[in-house]
């Protein structure tokens, strides 16, 4: 007999017997009113994961985690207001169903039971997963959250005193709103939530306004591995900065009352707390799980004997709210609108086809105030000495600098964060004068977690504004990769393009450093980044071209809702000439503000029948390249890329016009590299003869041999002569 199936005729059973768990009186505000609310919704969120377990059994539905055990967190919704934006646990139901309460016109099981069901109609993700979430209950989607939406929870929490500073078109968090953000007891174990809730502390401690709410619902379990007794409470206790709260999450009366108490801390302090919520699970981890395969019979029994809805129960009938007979007829109601709606909502239509599938990974355009730009006085106000090198050619470090100090000049929502990006002014000087142009509010400097500062970036977009995080280095990006792959591209796909982070990251990349070596500081692989659905990648190749690329990159966020990543090759930063000592042949005069290199638009320079497909530092070895090949009377075009993902094919066969043959040059590792595709491209759309040279399968070492794994332009004018003398 299924688990569920045993949890319901106990409840029914005891209810009508007056035979109730132990347990303390009521206390606290809590009015018959509102606790006879928060039960409706315990029932509801219950009778929503049981008839989810009967369309899963039946076919007529999938994977889902229930919420069972934990209907304790519908107290704490109510003690928040339905404005306060929450990042919640895949076991948060009875939170989703109180919320809706909350929130005239919402309606729950129809919401739940079609995302159950995988209906294209759900609401939040039009049918392509089984999460919690409302645009209009101010949830942001959640599918398996191991901890990785606690970064972004601080970040948004962060953007709420910002905003207040700042104005943010696109704001979505109230000036006295809160964050609250909820999580097991095993996830609280997690490298990502550890980094966090550090970050949170960390904030908090330098007095820094951070009105965020954690909630731990401890059951004391995560799938099979038991969280030893007392370790969330020894572990969050005693952090510096953090305020810990605890409540009995079997009883709607003491949770609500803490829970209030920790929201009131929370928004009148602006500082983190820590509520940490007793609770029980009920029927195994997920639909498909069978505890009583790894647990003994006494345990999960003795968690049914504790389960929360006769706690309720017990208390309202005690407190006089309710009698057993109407506790019963709730319940009932619940279960009776379960049904009704569940054999609806297997009749509505599904996706179908990739097409149905991939429509919201990209997001909807969204409207924006246009902007004329900085007047000429601003710009010199802000500028100073800098305008009157303008016309003087430039390395790319300083072009980006420009570019960036007329980007926020021009937009006020735009904040950079990173490590040293503020005073320093970065490693390389990208950043540098920026924070002495638009202060520490818009240039923060972050404590060393590449977690924290991708999740400070999306938490901040959530709340409307346009985040510019910086890692320093590629080789850092693997820390927290799965900030941009689970979080920020997902969320437009998992919410059907209502949640929307946009943001442009930029990571300093790939090799050829001379001076500051080894694989740490030096990354040729782009593959952890090309397969992201949705993820936009730049890699300019100089200055000029850097700065309008730049542009292009903050107008996709900021317009087209999008997440973008540009590349920005660290060798080229200072790269000032070309063939020559002091030739200055790489160097470019800063483009006017309105310049841009749209996305997709490829680079072509010459019209040699040769061409060179490359990017990056590819293009400024090729140059190089191409320049010896002409003393032997081969004529070259090489075509920069630009834009990594998406490929721009149509764009790169439009350069190929009239050429015989083409050399790929990918400073990339061979395998995963932009030139697999490129292969591909070619091979599917041309009959013209190609060949391509790549980095090797290897690390990058320190010392003489820094460059000795990648194309140089000794090896790139071999493969072209190799290529153009073959028949």
């Amino acid at each position: 007999m299924d688990r569920a199936d045993i949890v319901d005729n106990a409840f029914r059973t005891r209810v009508a017997a007056g035979d109730f768990p132990p347990g303390a009186p009521t206390s606290g505000p809590l009015t018959a009113t509102e606790a006879v609310a928060i039960f409706r919704a315990q029932c509801l969120s219950r009778n929503l994961d049981r008839r989810s377990r009967k369309m899963q059994a039946a076919g007529e539905g999938y994977y889902t985690i229930g919420s069972s055990g934990h209907e304790g967190m519908a107290a704490v919704a109510a003690a928040l207001r339905p404005s306060d934006m929450a990042f919640l646990h895949y076991r948060d139901g009875a939170f989703q169903t109180m919320r809706s309460a909350q929130v005239p016109g919402t309606t729950p099981a129809w919401d739940m039971l079609l995302s159950f069901a995988t209906s294209s109609e759900d609401p939040i993700s039009g049918g392509r997963h089984k999460v919690l979430g409302s645009k209009a209950l101010s949830i942001p989607p959640q599918t398996s959250t191991i901890a990785s939406h606690l970064p972004k929870a601080v970040g948004a929490a962060y953007s709420i005193g910002l905003g207040k500073r700042h104005i943010c078109a696109h704001k979505q968090i109230p000036d006295d709103g809160i964050v609250m953000c909820s999580f097991g007891d095993a996830s609280s174990n997690h490298s990502t939530a550890q980094g966090a809730i550090n970050t949170a502390c960390w904030t908090s401690y330098q007095s820094v306004p951070l009105p965020l709410l954690f909630v731990c619902e401890d059951n004391g379990i995560g799938i099979s591995t038991r969280t030893p007794g007392g370790w969330v409470a020894a572990n969050y206790a005693q952090k510096p900065g953090l305020k810990y709260f605890t409540a009995n999450g079997l009883d709607l009366y003491d949770s609500y009352r803490v829970a209030r108490e920790a929201a009131d801390y929370v928004r009148s302090r602006k500082k983190p707390a820590f509520l940490h919520l007793n609770l029980v699970r009920l029927y195994g981890h997920a639909g498909s799980d069978m505890q009583q395969s790894y647990l003994t019979k006494d345990i999960f029994e003795g968690w049914e004997a504790d389960d929360p809805l006769l706690h309720s129960a017990r208390l309202l009938i005690q407190h006089g709210a309710l009698t057993a007979d109407e506790v019963l007829a709730i319940y009932q109601q619940a279960e009776d609108q379960c049904t009704r709606v569940a054999e609806e909502v297997i009749t509505r239509p599904r996706l179908k086809t990739a097409g149905d599938v991939m429509a919201s990974i990209v997001p909807p355009k969204r409207s924006c105030t246009p902007t004329n730009g900085p007047s000429p006085k601003a710009r010199e106000e802000v500028f100073g000495s800098d305008i009157k090198q303008m016309d003087n050619p430039q390395p790319m470090s300083r072009l980006l600098n420009w570019a960036l100090t007329d980007l926020m000049l021009e937009h006020g929502e735009i904040a950079m964060m990173g490590e040293d990006v503020g005073r320093k002014g970065g490693v390389y000087g990208v950043t540098q004068k920026l924070v002495d142009r638009f202060g520490p509010d818009r240039m923060i400097d972050t404590l060393l977690d590449e977690q924290s500062i991708l999740g400070l970036a999306i938490g901040m977009a959530h709340n409307g504004f346009i985040p510019m995080p910086e890692i320093q280095f590629l080789a850092y990006l693997h820390n927290a990769e799965d900030q941009l792959r689970g979080e920020a591209a997902t969320l437009p796909f998992f919410s059907n393009g209502q949640f929307t982070n946009p943001m442009v990251l930029r990571i300093a990349g790939l090799g050829y450093q001379k001076g500051f070596g080894g694989h740490f500081h030096n990354d040729n692989s782009l593959a952890v980044l090309r397969d992201i659905p949705g993820l936009i990648i730049a890699c300019p190749s100089r200055g000029d071209e850097a700065a309008m690329m730049m542009r292009e990159c903050v107008r996709l966020a900021r317009e087209e809702a999008r997440v973008v990543v540009m590349v920005e090759p660290i060798a080229l930063y200072p790269m000032r000439d070309l063939m020559d000592e002091k030739d200055g042949g790489w160097m470019a005069t800063y483009p006017a503000p309105d310049r841009r290199i749209g996305l997709g638009e490829v680079g072509v320079h010459g019209d040699g029948p040769l061409a060179i497909l490359t990017y990056g530092n590819g293009r400024y070895l090729s140059t190089q390249a191409a320049l010896d090949l002409a003393d032997e009377g081969i004529e070259t075009r090489i075509i920069d890329m630009r834009w990594l993902a998406p490929l721009p094919a149509e764009g790169t066969l439009q350069t190929l016009e009239g050429s015989e043959k083409i050399l790929i040059v990918d400073e990339c590792r061979s395998t995963g590299s932009q030139s697999e595709a490129l292969m591909a491209l070619l091979a599917e759309k041309t009959t013209l003869p190609h060949a391509r040279i790549a980095a090797e399968d290897s690390f990058i070492a320190t010392g003489p041999a820094y460059a000795a794994t990648m194309p140089s332009r000794t090896s790139i004018a071999n493969a072209a002569r190799k290529l153009w003398s073959a028949s």
